[in-house]
């Protein structure tokens, strides 16, 4: 495909139902009241020069190119800041019009390098493009006065320069920091000839508050804020639309390529997740998938302590199946089993769950879903019937009132945050509940209404004295509740919140929060308009993050917050497929689109298609696998791109798990930690390899395209397929396409989604199927799923993890804006020079009880384990709560996190963890252990053995 140019109409499209008819240049249009004269022009296919507009942003007026003349009026106004009125006439070239921005481009011109030809943005520049269409030829001005074309270069940043003597002042840049990603990093300094750009904190961009989102650079129309790599490959001519494999938020972009070389990704206009924004990662911290890391050969050994050995592809599927075989033999059919992957595609996790089911003849089979969001497919199941978040991201632009609970959205989802940070400063109220003070409390332009900084472990008690309040105070809605609701539960719930356990004034002791503090961001959510709840992982990863999920569709049900745009219950999730491993029957219970395996009538669906007899007893979760595996009777997995030897909890129970299996399979880019204790290593596809479709926090069906051939010579499905066939299954497909077929096949949600459905409308939100032909933004508009909105008692149960004098503070954990989950990919890439390594964050009073002080070793000990960071000193924390991240695997973050885990779904509760922190002058036992053998895996990945 050819470089794809998206069209610019120059200024954002109006919302007006009312429309309005004008003529330009002859001909008539009618185009929606407050549309301006420049964007109807264009959709005329009558392009008016521009320099300072795009549509993008809001229309500014500043460099006078784009002048038109308006029949009746006098003089010549900015056609971008102009709009459009009934019966206008409009004319866009004239004589007078042409003299008049040749003038103006004469002065641009005459401050500008003339070396065009050399120029890292010649071919892709406006200016030069606009040169040509005002028909510049002659500069009578020269370059001999005072001129800004020998200014200095800021080349800070790792992933963009900017040359301020090509910025023509456009303020472009500056205005898509402030409206597009709402840092506000970037302001025009100085008047007149002396302005510039500027960042607003800091001596250079890496040092300022920038976020290296590529906002700036996107709307850059020169070669002022330009990509490092498009200056050393060049401008790319061919473009591949694909999907971001980060975060759950699923951001469409163009891959940007030159052969085979990926110069850049460019968000696109048309992604329905991101509407052309971007973050850090997505847009920056693709090298990892040409790393020099990356394994692209089969590899095998006999034991884990020998090398390994470089083998043909035959060759390692057949060690593989031939040591499976043999583990179930002596151990039983029970005795093998499987882990899908959040960051694979939909159609490679369809055809391992069917691995599973098939050839392994059981459901040993389980998803990274289970440590992160497994309680959210539990909790909005039990209470309105779907596995799954029920707005889309747009709905956020129509709520009044933002409970963000247990999430970083800026860090963690900061495309959407952008989003939602621009309905706050249109005036919604926010509300965050979380025991750190996270960026959306206070920053530009943006103050949380309140700020509910509870305890770890103590979310239930909060969400139900918030409850209490709207039940006590008279704030219910019951109309919605009488309508829409199953009363006997509701009235089983009502008794119960009602009680005085839950009361703000008790409730407070438990939490931290003050009563009078809940009691109005209870009233705020209840009174305030549109109410939408977003949550993270500060709301599943804890012993009662099931309960919580339901206590939040309680409190939505309660008010009739659900159901329509504005308000719902949120799930942000974590990986860019977590939810598309869910929906493809990656649990051990359920098979593809939420259906138990016990149920005989979903089985026989499945059992007619792929031709066997299935198991009907649900298979063992991720930690039951850990468990059977230390009692000697679990010997056999597959793990397909996780590294659960970093992410997963008490990673030295996980250690010896993976220590006493006969065969583990380990399929990823990198050998990974996960990879030590590996027989089998079977390389991976990055995402600019893939063939298919990712499915993120908004159930939205993105596809992912392939930029480049697979550099391991095999997609990742084909590989399960060929385990699958040497195992004595005979599976077979010819592409992912015919997978994504069988899924429509099988799974009610997505009957109409095919690939070249998706090809034709961009993307969909599931169901989509002959209800809901062209997908579902909004779930339960009409009524709840599974018929009446079920309420759920949520009795607030400590969690056993408890504070004493030995373990005093709580260690909780999170994700920083530069990293990603276990850092497999952003470790790789630039990202590091922003996040080098994990830190602990302690509040400045504990620390100096400690004789702690700021980037000083401390060891973390907890009844677990122990781990060595350096400390950070930080307001952010309250006192007795400290704070880290698990992006570097030399951290071991997870060596101290406790078993404990959700009553439900065994979620592991990694956000309560009673540690003591003191200054050190060593590293752990387990660190210093893992040096050698990470040491020895750098080795042995660099010289396989013959």
């Amino acid at each position: 495909m050819a470089i794809l140019k998206e069209k610019d109409f120059g200024t954002p499209a109006a919302s007006s139902d009312r429309m309005v008819q004008i003529e330009i240049d002859g001909f008539s249009v009618s185009v929606p009241e407050g549309t301006s004269i420049m964007r109807a022009a264009n959709s005329l296919d009558l392009p008016i020069p521009k320099l300072c507009a795009t549509d993008s942003l809001k229309a500014f007026g500043s460099c006078r190119l784009c002048l038109v003349e308006i029949e009746g009026r006098k003089g010549t106004p900015a056609s971008c800041t102009t709009l459009a009125e009934e019966g206008m006439k409009v004319r866009t070239q004239s004589d007078r019009l042409a003299r008049l921005r040749k003038g103006v481009m004469e002065l641009y011109i005459s401050d500008h390098p003339l070396d065009c030809l050399t120029c890292s943005d010649n071919g892709d520049c406006e200016l030069q493009d606009m040169a040509g269409a005002v028909g510049l030829r002659e500069v009578r001005y020269g370059h001999d006065g005072e001129n800004h074309t020998q200014s200095a270069k800021d080349e800070s940043n790792p992933y963009f320069t900017y040359d301020m003597s090509k910025c023509i002042v456009c303020s472009r840049c500056v205005r898509a920091c402030d409206e597009v990603q709402g840092t506000l990093a970037l302001t025009i300094e100085g008047r007149g000839f002396d302005s510039r750009v500027a960042v607003s904190l800091g001596e250079n961009f890496f040092d300022s508050e920038c976020v290296s989102c590529g906002a700036c650079v996107q709307a850059c129309p020169t070669a002022t804020l330009q990509e490092k790599s498009v200056i050393d490959f060049g401008v790319p001519d061919r473009t591949v639309l694909t999907t971001c494999a980060y975060c759950g938020v699923g951001c469409s972009f163009k891959a940007e390529l030159k052969g085979d070389q990926v110069v850049r990704m460019v968000p696109y206009k048309d992604g329905k997740a991101n509407h052309g924004h971007s973050c850090v990662k997505g847009r920056f911290a693709f090298g990892y998938a040409t790393h020099p890391d990356r394994i692209t050969k089969p590899m095998i050994r006999d034991a884990i302590t020998d090398p390994w050995r470089e083998v043909s592809w035959e060759e390692a599927i057949g060690f593989a199946a031939d040591r499976l075989k043999a583990a179930q033999a002596q151990y039983g059919r029970k005795s093998i089993g499987a882990i899908t992957s959040s960051r694979c595609t939909a159609e490679e996790i369809w055809v391992v769950q069917k691995l599973v089911r098939t050839a392994f003849a059981n459901n040993n089979v389980d998803t990274c879903a289970r440590v992160c969001h497994s309680p959210t497919g539990y909790g909005l199941k039990q209470t309105y019937g779907t596995s799954a978040g029920t707005q889309d991201f747009d709905s956020v632009m129509e709520a009044d009132v933002i409970l963000v609970i247990g999430a970083n959205p800026t860090d963690a989802h900061p495309v959407f945050a952008s989003q939602m940070k621009r309905r706050l400063r249109q005036g919604a109220k926010l509300i965050v509940a979380d025991p750190r003070m996270i960026d959306l409390v206070r920053s530009p332009h943006i103050e949380a209404a309140y700020h509910l900084p509870l305890l770890p472990g103590t979310n239930v008690a909060l969400i139900n004295a918030m409850a209490h309040v709207i039940a006590t105070e008279g704030l219910l809605d019951e109309t919605f509740i009488k309508e829409r609701c199953d009363l006997p539960s509701y009235a089983e719930w009502l008794d119960f919140i009602r009680g005085e356990e839950n009361a703000p004034e008790n409730v407070a002791a438990v939490t931290g929060v003050p009563a009078e503090d809940i009691r109005v961001a209870a009233r705020l959510y209840a009174t305030g308009g549109n109410a939408a709840i977003y949550y993270g992982l500060g709301v599943t990863e804890h012993s009662q993050g099931s309960t919580m999920v339901m206590g939040m569709a309680n409190l939505a049900m309660a008010t009739g917050n659900i159901g329509r745009r504005g308000v719902g219950v949120n799930p942000l999730r974590g990986q860019n497929n977590v939810q598309g491993s869910c929906d493809m029957g990656s649990f051990p219970h359920e098979l593809p689109d939420y259906r138990p395996v016990s149920d005989d009538a979903v089985r026989k669906v499945f059992e007619d298609a792929w031709g066997v007899s299935m198991d009907a007893e649900p298979g063992y979760r991720i930690p039951n696998m850990f468990d059977e595996a230390c009692a000697g009777t679990y010997k056999g997995m597959y793990i397909q791109g996780e590294d659960v030897a970093q992410s997963d909890p008490n990673t030295k129970h996980v250690e010896a798990a993976l220590s006493a299996l006969d065969i583990l399979i380990v399929q990823d880019l990198f050998l990974n930690e996960t990879a030590r204790f590996a027989h089998v290593f079977l390389p991976g596809t990055s995402f600019l390899e893939k063939d298919g479709t990712f499915i993120n926090a908004e159930r939205r069906v993105n596809r992912v395209r392939p930029a480049m051939k697979e550099k391991t010579g095999k997609a990742e499905w084909q590989v399960t397929q060929e385990l699958a066939q040497a195992l004595g299954y005979p599976m077979h497909y010819e592409n992912a396409a015919q997978i994504m077929d069988e899924i429509a096949q099988l799974a009610p949600s997505f009957a109409n989604v095919s690939f070249e459905m998706l090809d034709r409308v961009g993307s969909v939100q599931w169901p989509c199927n002959d209800a809901a032909p062209e997908g579902t933004p909004i779930m339960h508009v009409d009524g709840f799923v599974r018929g009446k909105g079920q309420f759920v008692t949520t009795e607030y149960v400590p969690t056993e993890e408890k504070t004493n004098r030995k373990f005093p503070l709580i260690l909780t954990t999170g994700r920083i804006l530069s990293q990603y989950n276990v850092g497999a990919q952003t470790r790789r890439t630039h990202n590091v020079d922003w996040w080098e390594e994990d830190v602990l964050e302690i509040h400045p009073s504990d620390a100096e009880m400690r004789g702690v002080r700021e980037g000083q070793w401390v060891s973390v000990r907890s009844r677990k384990g122990e781990t060595v960071v350096r400390a950070k000193l930080s307001d952010r924390m309250q006192p007795g709560v400290v704070y880290t991240t698990f992006h570097h695997p030399e951290t071991g973050a997870n060596v101290i996190t406790t078993e404990l885990s959700d009553w439900a779904t065994s979620c592991p509760e990694y956000k309560v963890t009673a540690v003591e922190v003191a200054p050190a002058n060593h590293k752990s036992e387990w660190q210093l252990e893992h040096a050698a053998h990470a040491a020895e895996m750098r080795r042995i990945a660099k010289v396989p053995a013959e």
